[in-house]
């Protein structure tokens, strides 16, 4: 009975062993695999055909109208907006570039253009009131914000991709589009809406 229950202890260890050589072998092989860095630039192209792909309008396009409601409960009409140049910006609490866009909005945007016939729309895609409330109350921002929970608004312009940045002339069409916020685009964005002002 003893030398029975030796072997079985021995077997068990075999496999044990076994089964820990075949996943240092499995981890070895995942981490020096060979990458081909030449297949780098194509995910790329393949990931700004699919952000083509997604941005229903375009510059040029006339904005599709909407009816949005601020975080205030009050009611903002884009077509009832005619006359004034608009940025329309889809965001959300959970995406950092959004996050990084929302920051610089007041210096950037608000303050920048201050006195200006220009009307700031940042309006929060598919979350929760309660959720865009805490995120603005624990960041301090007082410009207005407006809500999207079902998404309605952003599927007229886009299907996927955030933050999307539309300045809409005064004229009600699009002047400029961005996808993504970094110091390039809010360049972009600022020459468009001072060129849209003029």
């Amino acid at each position: 009975m003893a030398i029975k229950q030796n072997y079985k202890k021995r077997g068990s260890t075999f496999t044990l062993v076994s089964l820990l050589v075949v996943l240092v072998a499995l981890v070895a092989a995942i981490i020096f695999w060979p990458v081909d860095v030449t297949a780098a630039p194509m995910h790329s192209v393949t990931q700004q055909e699919d952000i083509e792909a997604t941005t229903l309008i375009h510059a040029g396009d006339v904005a599709p109208d909407f009816t949005v409601e601020m975080l205030d409960g009050s009611k903002v009409t884009l077509s009832k907006l005619r006359g004034k140049v608009v940025l329309v910006g889809f965001w959300a609490t959970w995406c950092p570039p959004c996050r990084q866009e929302l920051s610089h909005m007041q210096k950037d945007v608000i303050d920048r253009f201050a006195g200006e016939e220009l009307v700031v729309l940042p309006i929060s895609r598919g979350e929760k009131r309660k959720t865009v409330e805490d995120y603005i109350a624990k960041m301090g921002y007082t410009f207005p914000i407006g809500l999207d929970g079902d998404q309605s608004i952003y599927r007229k312009y886009a299907t996927n991709y955030i933050p999307r940045s539309f300045v809409v002339g005064r004229d009600g069409k699009v002047v400029y589009v961005a996808v993504g916020y970094d110091e390039q685009i809010a360049k972009e964005i600022d020459e468009a809406i001072s060129k849209a002002l003029k």
